[in-house]
């Protein structure tokens, strides 16, 4: 160990230690802070004094939080009334600051509901994310949008549940397609009464609660009687509804019986990655499944990842009743009278030895070795392709931080620009950027590229001038030809950065066909083509893909906004009443925009002034 090694040490030992001298005996968080203001590590403490003078007897503590110690220069402590509460504001600290020392989950994603509105006579079942402001049932939370999407469908197969919008429902005059192909009863147009649709959700209902065999049951009935009154139509139509019902319980992987609410959490480890799977059962019912690879030091117990993972996981998501853990966390009781203060209910964590428990967790143990295997193959196979990208592309080592670009317009309206990031983990989407164009003249794509470029290099710049090179990309791979290659690289000229990464150009082949894209080195003197069944150029192309996908996506969503813009919006004064009222008057926006000053002032709530200021603002 080097003098500089022990001074660092010595340094950050004695920061602790004057610290800890000041702490009183009561619980807390405390942040551990490097010399230019990084959070390195967040913990909570039952007692702030003991924890923080344990990390002064340096000897006995684990490497990686030597090496945190020895970046220490700075400490700050928020105090709590009790353990619990600093557990819960820990857990969303580290999800907010996201420290380097830290058991990090890298998840910012909410998951999705069934939602059913209480306030409509013929409700729509519909798909729901955020705040659950409106009056009704909300079913979930469900894994992925594609879980509930499926669901949904099942819903208007099985019970004919209308997936209209309450637009389109309240202006139909004649049935639609989705009564004529057996997935709706129509009641827009009165096909079927208030009572008779109330019914149709009640079993709707009934299934996502985990009722599904004694809908099944009642359907069974139905038919029946329909068949006995020769009503062999109905009869029919219950058969089928019948069929597809049990088509969807035979595909129900696995389900908990007797249990009506409950996450399991299974963590499993393999060539030092940590896989966690996690399944969502309500009503006895599987309601999906995801996996998160959280980020860990190689010498963390898994029953401490295992504590970290569900305190961050559950900080912005429903705590069920009962959780059913593979490793129980060492703060378990802790985690239990925390989630219990968050939900006003008993929580109970819980590791199944026998029976049917122990069988859902064994199930959910053998998704989560299935899926790290899946995500280290990922792994391999993205190493190999970025090996491969450095080969081609003449760079020392594999790039770590890829970052392509692309321009989308149509006739020069709404230009924007789009990057995005991959690298050895995939496509990076939490760095993905979009540029809206402001200064490059309509349809000039060279303008818009070099536009493009000055931003992002000139921000890269100031933050490489603060200490944070973090995002500084290896390779820049461009969607065009020679001319946005020479653009490009007369703006890395110009800030001295051409020979700090690698600038590529991905042409377009002939007749546009995939397969025979060129490929333009800057400083190289001619492009040239890869075999057509070349795994480096697949991934290449799946680069560009991405970024066309997320820039012609950008510039819908900014033409879409445009659209459904009125230019009464960006008079000051014209609220919403106001602008109700010129639209009753005069019919039209442009209509408003050819009124003169005494015909605007007609309009109850728009005085004289306002009027001459309407004028104005039309023909200055």
């Amino acid at each position: 160990m080097s003098f500089d090694d022990l001074s660092m040490i010595e340094k950050g030992v004695a920061v602790i230690r004057s610290h800890a001298q000041k702490l009183p005996d009561t619980p807390g968080v405390y942040r551990m802070i490097s010399d230019k203001d990084d959070i390195l590590y967040v913990g909570k403490a039952k007692s702030l004094k003991k924890r923080v003078t344990s990390y002064t007897n340096f000897a006995r503590l684990p490497f990686r939080l030597q090496r945190m110690i020895s970046q220490t220069r700075k400490m700050e402590f928020i105090h709590t009334h009790t353990e619990a509460e600093a557990l819960l504001l820990e857990s969303n600290l580290i999800k907010k600051l996201k420290p380097r020392y830290n058991i990090l989950l890298r998840d910012d994603k909410s998951f999705p509901y069934i939602f059913v509105p209480s306030d409509h006579d013929y409700p729509q079942v519909t798909k729901h994310r955020g705040v659950k402001k409106r009056k009704g049932d909300y079913f979930g939370p469900f894994a992925s949008a594609g879980d509930v999407n499926r669901t949904i469908g099942i819903l208007q197969r099985v019970f004919l549940i209308r997936n209209c919008t309450d637009s389109y429902f309240s202006n139909r005059n004649r049935p639609c397609l989705q009564y004529h192909i057996k997935r709706c009863t129509a009641p827009c147009v009165g096909k079927v009464s208030k009572d008779e649709y109330a019914e149709q959700m009640r079993e709707a209902q009934d299934f996502l609660e985990g009722k599904s065999h004694a809908v099944q049951k009642r359907m069974q009935a139905k038919m029946q009687a329909a068949s006995d009154g020769m009503n062999y139509e109905e009869a029919a139509r219950y058969r089928d509804r019948i069929k597809a019902l049990a088509g969807i319980q035979a595909r129900q992987d696995i389900n908990l019986e007797g249990m009506k609410n409950a996450d399991v959490i299974a963590l499993v480890q393999k060539a030092g990655k940590i896989c966690v799977q996690v399944f969502f059962f309500r009503s006895g019912r599987n309601f999906g499944n995801r996996s998160y690879f959280p980020r860990h030091s190689p010498d963390d117990a898994l029953e401490d990842v295992m504590g970290a993972f569900m305190a961050q996981f559950y900080e912005n998501k429903p705590v069920p009743r009962e959780i059913l853990v593979s490793h129980v966390p060492v703060d378990k009781l802790l985690i239990e009278e925390a989630f219990g203060s968050k939900i006003d209910a008993k929580v109970k964590i819980s590791q199944p030895q026998r029976g049917g428990r122990k069988r859902v967790l064994d199930f959910v143990a053998k998704n989560a070795v299935a899926a790290i295997e899946r995500h280290l193959l990922e792994k391999e196979t993205e190493a190999r392709h970025l090996q491969g990208v450095a080969e081609l592309f003449g760079m020392e080592e594999p790039p770590k931080r890829i970052e392509v670009y692309d321009n989308s317009h149509i006739s020069g309206t709404n230009m924007v620009g789009g990057m995005v990031v991959a690298g050895p983990d995939g496509f990076q989407k939490n760095a993905y950027r979009k540029f809206n164009i402001r200064r490059a003249d309509a349809a000039d794509d060279y303008g818009m590229m070099r536009e493009v470029f000055e931003r992002r290099f000139k921000r890269a710049m100031k933050e490489q001038e603060e200490g944070d090179e973090s995002n500084w990309p290896d390779l820049v791979l461009v969607d065009g030809g020679k001319g946005q290659l020479s653009v490009c690289r007369e703006v890395l000229e110009d800030y001295g950065l051409l020979d700090k990464l690698t600038l590529v150009a991905i042409a377009k082949g002939e007749d546009r066909n995939a397969g025979r894209e060129q490929f333009f080195v800057a400083g190289g003197k001619m492009g040239f083509q890869l075999p057509i069944n070349d795994p480096v150029l697949h991934y290449l192309q799946r680069l560009r893909d991405e970024v066309h996908r997320f820039a012609i996506g950008t510039h819908r969503a900014r033409r879409v906004k445009q659209i459904s813009q009125n230019p009464l919006d960006e008079i000051a004064g014209v609220g919403g009443s106001r602008k109700r009222a010129l639209l009753h008057r005069f019919g039209s926006a442009k209509a408003v925009s050819g009124a003169g000053v005494d015909d605007l002032a007609s309009v109850d709530g728009i005085s004289k002034q306002l009027a001459q200021k309407i004028y104005d603002h039309f023909h200055t």
